[in-house]
């Protein structure tokens, strides 16, 4: 077990130590959300500082509702049309989880159950 110092929400325990335990596929799933249509959500505690994935899907030109816009080495902007379960990631002025390049990584502790969110970026409107 991991010890709860290290979380932003010590009412919750851990329910495993995901960075050993579980594959990606383990941490979360997809359900209705609160925010918009579905979200993805915790299936167990997610300690800060986890790589929860990679966003995956071939890359576009085009905006979309699961275009993922990243910049590559040069500083080129290119999309990734999302076909994995990260494309239900949504959006939060406070997000749990950051976007860096196609990799999705926890900010702060997630609790089970908790929807994982990212900040879309300034230019959003929600």
């Amino acid at each position: 077990m991991r010890d709860l110092e290290d979380t932003n929400n010590p009412s919750v325990e851990p329910m495993l130590d995901v960075a050993d335990n579980t594959t990606p596929t383990e941490r979360f799933f997809v359900a209705e959300s609160t925010i918009h249509g579905r979200g993805l959500f915790a299936a167990c505690w997610i300690p800060p500082h986890t790589l929860l994935g990679r966003y995956e899907g071939p890359t576009t030109e085009e905006d979309g509702d699961y275009v993922l816009w990243v910049k590559d080495d040069e500083g080129e902007w290119f999309g990734i049309d999302g076909e994995n379960e990260l494309r239900f990631v949504n959006h939060a002025d406070d997000p749990n989880a950051n976007f860096e390049g196609d990799e999705l990584w926890t900010l702060r502790g997630i609790a089970r159950g908790e929807e994982i969110t990212h900040h879309y970026g300034d230019e959003f409107e929600a």
